[in-house]
């Protein structure tokens, strides 16, 4: 396998779990809003394992760049990170009206990012 080939099965993988992980936000949250309050907490963890995958999401797609992969990947982490960092500090100041709006579009950004990127792509192997 090359560098490239390697790189971007990391990517896919901190993608996927990127995925998976964002996509269990709401669930907590609605937990907590249905009554279960320890959901709370569940959500607080969630947002901090969401926000490292991020970053870790957005180190790999640079290093992929910089091995001859596709740019396409660097740029969007780098604007979900930064839509999951003003999410994660409107959701600590109570900014609901901002938080909500936000997840949506950040777990709908992450579904399309992990589809796009299990697609192949010209110049890599299967």
């Amino acid at each position: 396998m090359t560098t490239t080939v390697t790189t971007l099965l990391v990517c896919r993988v901190l993608v996927s779990a990127h995925t998976v992980a964002i996509i269990g936000q709401p669930v907590f949250a609605g937990g907590y809003l249905a009554g279960d309050y320890d959901m709370l907490w569940l959500h607080r963890w969630g947002a901090d394992a969401v926000s490292y995958l991020g970053y870790a999401q957005l180190l790999a797609a640079l290093v992929l760049w910089l091995a001859r992969g596709p740019r396409w990947l660097f740029w969007v982490s780098l604007l979900i990170a930064l839509g999951e960092t003003g999410q994660y500090f409107a959701g600590m100041a109570g900014a609901l009206d901002l938080h909500l709006p936000l997840g949506v579009a950040l777990v709908t950004a992450m579904a399309l990012t992990t589809i796009a990127v299990w697609r192949p792509h010209p110049g890599t192997t299967r």
